[in-house]
């Protein structure tokens, strides 16, 4: 993204759940523009998955910015706590939260699958991490944000609007985005602004796990939903760009309270994936 290099020197953020994924590509561009990036996750070394909080920390050190790795489980409240008294020590502000830590491995099980052959815990699982975990997150950073006339963005998905994945997998979006839209009505005045970040079909390292076929092409299957072809798929800095056009807009709080495609962003903002597209499919 042209226009944006270093524009976050001396802002500090907070992108939780970025060992991999959307996070990590988050992560990566507020780096890129020179920000200090506290990096939040639970995986310190690598697994099934490639990618870990320091991992993720270097590479923005790579590009410019400043990575904290924190080691963090967003189901323990005392830790999320801990992390925010930690940023409060050190810099006694908070530019931006980036709410998106998810269990996407554990949330894959139920793709597809109607209400009746999706257990409770399923529901316990989406809603503990995906919004209970922002809402604690966003509780303990809001002092630090207000000092800041910071930015809070909550990841959350087209599923808020229609059916996507499963019947617990759009409520839990729903719930999100009714989250930021009361968060903007508590925070107004106070210079904060509150947005929920649609995505669309994300090339995660996950998704990079589906095998080619015959023809050469990576193609997912959703059950009920259609077939996306990988190689058109965003890639996680994607989102990240959006975010990093919201932290440096200095007229931002006329879109808080509200629901964003990353598409719709990048025409308002005029900035492109990583290969030069706006990719549209979500």
């Amino acid at each position: 993204m042209s226009g944006i290099a270093q524009k976050l020197d001396g802002k500090i953020a907070v992108v939780t759940g970025a060992s991999r994924g959307i996070g990590k590509g988050i992560a990566l561009e507020l780096g890129a523009a020179g920000a200090t990036v506290y990096v939040t996750g639970r995986t310190a070394t690598t697994g099934r998955l490639p990618g870990t909080v320091a991992e993720t920390a270097a590479q923005i050190d790579e590009l410019g910015g400043t990575g904290v790795p924190v080691v963090c489980d967003h189901r323990d409240d005392d830790a999320v706590q801990q992390l925010f008294e930690q940023i409060r020590t050190e810099h006694g502000k908070l530019d931006v939260l980036v709410n998106n830590v998810y269990n996407s491995p554990a949330a894959a099980r139920w793709l597809g699958k109607p209400f009746w052959e999706v257990p409770p815990k399923a529901w316990d699982e989406t809603f503990d991490i995906g919004v209970r975990s922002h809402y604690a997150a966003s509780y303990f950073a809001a002092p630090l944000l207000i000092a800041a006339d910071g930015l809070i963005v909550n990841i959350s998905s087209p599923g808020a609007e229609r059916y996507m994945h499963n019947a617990v997998y759009g409520v839990a979006k729903t719930a999100l985005d009714r989250l930021t839209a009361d968060m903007a009505h508590n925070l107004a005045d106070t210079g904060v602004t509150v947005v929920s970040l649609w995505p669309g079909i994300v090339n995660t390292e996950l998704l990079q796990m589906v095998p080619a076929g015959a023809d050469g092409k990576r193609v997912v299957t959703l059950p009920g939903e259609g077939s996306y072809d990988l190689d058109e798929a965003e890639s996680p800095r994607f989102p990240g760009r959006a975010v990093v056009a919201l932290a440096t807009d200095p007229h931002r709080e006329s879109r808080t309270g509200n629901a964003y495609r990353v598409a719709d962003l990048a025409d308002a903002y005029t900035f492109t994936d990583v290969d030069g597209r706006i990719p549209r499919a979500d």
